[in-house]
């Protein structure tokens, strides 16, 4: 084999590699917004309850419900729709540790992974995230449009997988959810 075949073929591995890193983080990204997606997310949520039991450090998940998500999408049409879930993404990863993660779980559904937190924590943080989606919005068309969500904030109490502990704090954000 000559010099010149070698350094092809490394050229050739360098290029496979940098093509499956870019293929397993799109698997793991939402596409529209700059947040983890569900598979990504639920990955995170795994480490983070091993690493809860392992050490014994507590975490809380907060689930989040956009209010009104629907009436955007009709009122303004889907493009302000898309908008509304990038800006929310936006707000909550800027308000959150790099140490947190923040995952959009479908649709106007979001997750957030608070580690080293209890639930007393994590509902000081989801009433400030209230505070902070409502005055900082969204921009469509020249108008500011509030943004309005409901949380449910559950405490990692040793559950068994990661979609149960998702399914507590879906439950518990639908109690805190106007009308309900």
């Amino acid at each position: 084999m000559t010099e010149a075949s070698v350094e092809q073929l490394q050229a050739e591995i360098a290029r496979l590699k940098a093509e499956l890193e870019a293929a397993q983080a799109l698997a793991e990204r939402d596409v529209l917004t700059p947040v983890l997606n569900r598979r990504g997310f639920v990955r995170e949520l795994g480490r983070a309850m091993a690493f809860c039991r392992r050490h014994g450090t507590s975490a809380v998940l907060l689930y989040l419900d956009l209010n009104g998500f629907k009436a955007i999408n009709d009122r303004l049409g889907h493009a302000a729709g898309d908008a509304a879930l990038v800006r929310t993404a936006e707000i909550l990863t800027a308000n959150l540790r790099e140490s947190d993660a923040v995952g959009r779980l479908g649709g106007d559904e979001f997750a957030l992974l608070l580690l080293g937190a209890d639930a007393s924590t994590g509902r000081d943080k989801a009433n400030s995230l209230i505070e902070r989606l409502a005055a900082d919005g969204f921009a469509w068309n020249g108008e500011t449009v509030p943004l309005a969500g409901a949380f449910g904030v559950r405490a990692f109490t040793d559950q068994d997988d990661p979609e149960t502990w998702l399914a507590e704090a879906d439950a518990a954000m639908w109690t805190s959810k106007p009308g309900r």
